[in-house]
């Protein structure tokens, strides 16, 4: 059987207080409505149609999905008249299904919209329901003595027998395609908001002998709509919590699993410890027995086995090696290879350069657009001088190489093997192997001089 996904994104979300759509507003670095068609799309749905309205040529441009069909809701008239629009696309028949979800409804999970595919017949409809200790406010699953669905009342309609029932209505169902688009040509406005309710199509399908059945979500939390920043917050601390928790299933400690964030596509492998107040974001591989210390960012890097990740550390588009250690307070930027063993310390940067086996550089250095080779060491406060005003050029720096403290090496230049560069130098030229080098000013004392004052 073909699957349809159709996705509701027309809503303005006057109380997110945003010029932002509100199904673009973001959840783990995503926006909802990307989310919902991940989930559309992991259904194996051969068509995903997203209806628009407010703010529609912003959330087309948002999504660039070649299996995303686009159908505009030019007037906001109900679930039902949403649904309608989307019918031209439909090739009804009995084979076909279709499954209404929503933008602003994103952590519904593959699994649960499965289990109602999978009880969705071609004669009958299935909606997805679940159950709330507090349901006020919600349209109540009122169903017969068989256990089908036989209407949904909404509270303002409901007795207190009615009110008293859990169970209540998230909006997500599944039909044949050629019942749905029957039954929606149907459906009338006759109601106080004078809107086209999709919830009708239930009662159209029961009055015409038609079983609708029901899956219901144990978790309510899977189907909590976004409507206000409130939220929109409560949905990201859900997600964050599942993305925690599936880390620590794959064999990751984490000492304050409230306190990681998460964007993207984490690969990790076991025993790993992530202290407190840890942003990860894009692609990240972090390997086995890697420590990463609080307040550390790690976006789009490699993080090799065992390496160390001080506090309060970033790291962007960078591959660490194995047994290394970086920061505290360490920027490793886009296009930094280190290899194993290489020490990165505090207030040191680093950008577009590799670093051999054991290099380090411990203090207070910048260190860009440079090769630097095995176990040399970068003294404290030396700077890679590697941008002309027009151009960026290279600084090559042998094996075993040492640099002296407060040193400058302006690019394009070449520091042999075994080279020592004496504290205090700016070298301008290629350091020759094996001897010291030193660049330095006489040192005199002015007789006389008084420290300004101030008047």
């Amino acid at each position: 059987m073909s699957l349809i996904v159709v996705i509701l994104a027309a809503g303005k979300g006057t109380r997110m207080r945003s010029q932002l759509p509100k199904v673009m507003h973001e959840v783990g670095g995503k926006s909802m409505l990307s989310h919902t068609i991940t989930t559309a799309k992991s259904l194996g749905a051969e068509k995903v149609i997203v209806v628009y309205g407010h703010g529609g040529e912003q959330v087309k441009e948002s999504i660039n999905d070649d299996i995303v069909e686009w159908v505009e809701q030019a007037e906001q008239l109900g679930t039902g008249h949403a649904v309608q629009q989307a019918i031209p696309n439909f090739t009804p028949q009995d084979n076909e299904s279709v499954m209404v979800l929503y933008g602003d409804v994103p952590l519904v999970k593959t699994k649960t919209l499965q289990k109602l595919l999978d009880v969705q017949k071609k004669d009958s409809m299935c909606i997805l329901t679940t159950k709330l200790d507090d349901p006020s406010g919600y349209g109540r699953i009122v169903r017969n003595h068989k256990g089908y669905i036989q209407k949904i009342v909404e509270e303002k309609d409901a007795d207190d027998l009615t009110k008293s029932i859990s169970e209540i209505n998230t909006g997500i169902l599944c039909a044949s395609s050629n019942h749905l688009t029957k039954w929606l040509g149907e459906i009338t406005n006759d109601n106080q908001q004078q809107e086209y309710y999709l919830t009708d199509c239930i009662g159209l399908a029961v009055k015409q002998g038609k079983t609708v059945d029901a899956v219901v979500c144990p978790d309510s939390s899977e189907v909590m709509g976004v409507n206000s920043r409130a939220n929109l917050a409560e949905v990201e601390k859900i997600y964050q919590s599942r993305l925690s928790q599936e880390l620590m299933m794959r064999g990751v400690t984490l000492r304050d699993p409230d306190s990681l964030y998460i964007e993207g596509n984490i690969e990790v492998e076991h025993d790993i410890v992530i202290e407190p107040n840890v942003v990860l974001r894009g692609d990240v591989k972090l390997s086995k027995n890697v420590f990463v210390s609080a307040n550390c960012v790690i976006i789009d890097s490699i993080i090799a086995t065992g390496s160390i990740i001080h506090p309060n550390t970033v790291i962007e588009g960078a591959s660490i090696g194995e047994n290394c250690e970086i920061g505290p307070f360490a920027r490793v930027r886009p296009d930094a290879e280190l290899a194993k063993e290489v020490k990165v310390g505090n207030f040191v940067e680093v950008k577009k350069s590799t670093l051999a086996e054991g290099a380090k550089v411990n203090h207070l250095s910048y260190i860009g657009d440079a090769s630097i080779g095995k176990k040399t060491n970068i003294g404290a406060g030396t700077i890679c001088c590697n941008y002309d005003g027009a151009t960026k050029h290279k600084t090559i720096i042998g094996d075993n190489v040492f640099i002296g403290s407060d040193t400058q090496l302006v690019a394009p230049v070449k520091i042999e093997d075994g080279a020592t560069i004496g504290a205090g130098s700016t070298i301008t030229k290629d350091v020759p192997q094996d001897k010291l080098t030193l660049s330095r000013s006489k040192q005199i004392t002015i007789e006389n001089w008084r420290r300004p004052q101030k008047k």
